[in-house]
């Protein structure tokens, strides 16, 4: 089965259907964790805080915060797993769900990019 990584701001009125990712560290402001409706939370593989605040979401930034994130994967222990849940997952789409207000530089949009590449 072809998988579909889709980056979602969790704030969206409008939300495709398939399966709920939280691909951020940090609980979303506003958000209760009923209205949420995850089905997972995934913030061991979400960048760093020292490179989630470096990047501080500046444009000017996002090439580098890529690079910076996409090595933050490779090394991240815990991504190897990760890869595998998600492969196992019984689901043509997931959701990655962020908080940022960039819905186009942000680390949803890398982490869809780096499980295109290794799915």
């Amino acid at each position: 089965m072809i998988m579909e990584f889709v980056p979602v701001r969790i704030y969206a009125k409008d939300q495709p259907a398939g399966y709920r990712l939280l691909v951020d560290r940090v609980w979303p402001r506003g958000i209760s964790k009923v209205n949420a409706a995850l089905d997972d939370w995934a913030k061991q593989i979400a960048p760093s805080t020292e490179l989630r605040k470096w990047f501080g979401h500046d444009e000017a930034n996002a090439a580098e915060f890529t690079a910076r994130y996409t090595q933050e994967l490779d090394d991240n222990p815990e991504t190897p797993a990760f890869l595998a849940k998600v492969a196992a997952l019984d689901a043509p789409r997931v959701l990655l769900l962020f908080g940022a207000k960039d819905e186009v530089t942000n680390n949803a949009t890398v982490l869809a990019a780096y499980l295109r590449a290794h799915a």
